[in-house]
């Protein structure tokens, strides 16, 4: 399993003046690292499982583009993107959304394992469900 992002990660990627601060969304809520971390994962796998859906796999063909994975890898994307956003503005239901985004980035990335030469789509998913799974259960 390949290591998630680290919050110091995160914070490295803001301007100087701003790292010492936590991330606030909306009415000043604070999102905790932890939540930091699994909004950042869950939009790193939306933007991969879009990408590679419409670039990867239709170039590939065959298997890559059976309806099944095809659906699957588009559903991922939108579950990425609204549990990543539940996340953002604080929603109070983000436990809820993350549990479902988990479920779906764990098929998503065993359906990716299976057909193979689908590392980043996989590693994104395995990544976003790890860190959905204890978001959800936090």
């Amino acid at each position: 399993m390949a290591p998630s992002i680290s919050h110091e990660a995160i914070t490295r990627s803001f301007p100087r003046s701003q790292r010492s601060r936590p991330i606030r969304i909306l009415h000043m809520k604070t999102l905790s690292p932890e939540m930091t971390e699994c909004m950042v994962n869950c939009q790193q796998c939306h933007r991969v499982c879009l990408q590679m859906s419409m670039t990867h796999c239709l170039e590939m063909g065959g298997a890559h583009v059976e309806p099944e994975h095809f659906r699957l890898m588009y559903l991922c994307s939108v579950i990425c993107e609204a549990s990543a956003n539940f996340l953002m503005l604080g929603s109070d239901l983000h436990k809820e959304t993350c549990h479902a985004c988990a479920v779906v980035c764990a098929q998503c990335a065993e359906s990716c394992d299976k057909i193979g030469d689908m590392e980043e789509c996989a590693g994104a998913c395995h990544r976003c469900a790890a860190t959905c799974k204890a978001m959800a259960a936090s």
